[in-house]
């Protein structure tokens, strides 16, 4: 094994210099499982003022990091090993990819000597790069150590400037140790970019034909996040219904009068937004992954808007009739300021036709939904009106994605479609309730957990008052139904499951199980007093 002499202060190593400038710009947290090759980039660590949170598995830390990132909306940071540090981390930062979650892999990689020459070297891999290159926004393998801040600058450039997503950046072993010019206090973050707004002439078009139009609506995507107060502001101007995409749900407070939740799945909704005079669709993809798996393109009938930082998507899924790259809060602030109010009895119409819309939603609610739908008015109740709610691909998560209301952006962090693995909300959960001082609610099924079950005792470790529902079908509840909707026989669907409440205490945790909706509100208040995690088994109806 090799171990680096002392570095000289006046010299410091490469990895005290990543560690500097990961606080200069703003990272407070860093998840990651030391290996043998990243010996040398711990030796930064210590004094470093960077917290470290060790999981279970890779996996773990890269969806631990996606959580943190949704619920502050600052990049997640995770340190892997070569190889299978890179490999186990994969799904979760597809994932992130997917949803569009900034996210900085630190990773080591085999000496810069030993690169492409498979020399069947410890962990190697023929081009570890290759791994990540299809979810990814940027990769980056340093060939030297004086590299690195420059490399650090154009990953955060590209993670607050541009349609973020996950930055993989490999370090080679040789170089943790390799001393950099001057002092520690010579490194600086680089200022942040400004944000694009567009020009005063698109502002106008737009601003005309939405003061213009008689039946406006208006789609936030995941890219709206910070532009809740705007987009209010905006649609109370135009007595425009608003409609969110799952990763906008709570951009708009589900309880003002003028918004329609995250329901696009529904064919009412679908309808009032095709029949629309001007739709205003603002960072979202426009996706069956947005109408919750709904396959078919909308068929607009009047002016499409579309406002995205990534001109790619302007175009994705539907052609627009104008299209603006810009800043999603810039733009909605500009149009806010330049559109005609169309007075209150618009906005009562209006506020009266979203109230009809989530009526006639209940009505196609699929098989099975009536039944749990007590189960998530419970959870409404015992969520904290600030709290956080991280869903799993699971059966409750279906229908809490569209009747459960949520009152303020990041509060619903969810894998339930985009890229639609599993075991994502425990680690998310735990990123999320280390990331903010808001109240965290975990909700993943009994198959799903199984995925994940080991970061309960990084849980445990951080004494998180953090309650984990886990909703307990006896196996992959959702692919079940499927089969029976198919005439599919039933196969790999039925699973035995542990008891979850022993075993959570096995961990150090505390567990409970309840049957009845009005157990929930009294479970959960008892975990958030707790000085650690809680995991609440749900005998499914």
């Amino acid at each position: 094994m090799h171990t680096a002499e002392h570095q000289d202060p006046q010299n410091p190593s490469c990895a005290q210099v990543l560690m500097h400038l990961l606080r200069q710009y703003d990272v407070d947290t860093v998840f990651g499982i030391p290996g043998v090759h990243t010996i040398e980039l711990y030796r930064g660590l210590p004094g470093s003022g960077l917290t470290h949170i060790t999981p279970r598995h890779e996996q773990g830390a890269a969806f631990m990091a996606d959580g943190y990132a949704r619920a502050s909306g600052n990049p997640g940071v995770c340190f892997l090993i070569t190889g299978p540090g890179v490999t186990n981390a994969a799904t979760a930062m597809a994932q992130a990819y997917s949803d569009s979650i900034p996210m900085l892999v630190i990773s080591a990689v085999n000496r810069r000597e030993d690169l492409g020459m498979g020399r069947g070297r410890l962990h190697e891999l023929p081009r570890q790069q290759d791994v990540s290159r299809g979810f990814c926004i940027w990769q980056h393998a340093l060939t030297s150590a004086q590299q690195l801040p420059e490399v650090l600058a154009r990953a955060f450039q590209l993670m607050r400037g541009s349609r973020p997503g996950p930055v993989h950046i490999e370090i080679p072993i040789d170089l943790f140790p390799a001393p950099m010019p001057g002092q520690l206090t010579d490194y600086r973050a680089a200022p942040a970019p400004s944000l694009p707004g567009t020009d005063s002439n698109t502002i106008d078009t737009a601003a005309d034909w939405l003061s213009s139009a008689e039946k406006p609506v208006i789609l936030l995507g995941g890219g709206a996040q910070r532009c809740g107060k705007a987009a209010t502001e905006l649609a109370e101007k135009l007595a425009a219904p608003v409609f969110e995409s799952l990763a906008a749900k709570g951009i708009v407070d589900e309880r003002h009068p003028l918004c329609g939740g995250a329901n696009l799945s529904f064919a009412c909704v679908r309808e009032r937004i095709e029949s629309a005079d001007v739709v205003l669709a603002v960072g979202t993809e426009l996706a069956e992954t947005d109408r919750n798996l709904v396959r078919e393109n909308y068929q607009f009938r009047g002016k499409l808007i579309r406002v995205d930082i990534d001109p790619a998507q302007l175009v994705c899924n539907a052609q627009p009739d104008l299209a603006i790259c810009a800043d999603a809060g810039i733009t909605l602030a500009s149009l806010s300021d330049a559109v005609t109010d169309s007075g209150e009895p618009r906005r009562q119409s209006a506020a009266a036709e979203v109230e009809s819309l989530l009526h006639a939603c209940r009505t196609e609610w699929w098989p099975g939904s009536e039944e749990r739908l007590p189960w998530v008015q419970a959870l409404r109740d015992a969520l904290p009106a600030e709290g956080i709610l991280v869903t799993d691909s699971t059966q409750l998560a279906y229908n809490t994605n569209h009747a459960l209301p949520l009152y303020q952006a990041r509060s619903h962090i969810t894998c339930t479609t985009g890229y639609g693995t599993l075991g994502f909300a425990l680690p998310a959960a735990i990123g999320a309730a280390l990331a903010s001082p808001r109240p965290v609610i975990g909700l993943i099924g009994d198959g799903g957990i199984m995925f994940t079950l080991g970061e309960l005792a990084a849980a445990v470790e951080q004494k998180l008052a953090l309650p984990i529902l886990v909703w307990n079908n006896s196996g992959y509840g959702e692919i079940r139904d499927f089969m029976d909707e198919a005439a599919v026989e039933q196969e790999g669907v039925n699973l035995h499951a542990p008891d979850f409440v022993t075993l959570a205490r096995a961990f150090g945790a505390e567990g409970c199980r309840i049957d009845r909706p009005e157990q929930l509100s009294e479970a959960v208040a008892e975990a958030f007093a707790r000085k650690g995690p809680t995991l609440i088994e749900i005998t499914a109806p």
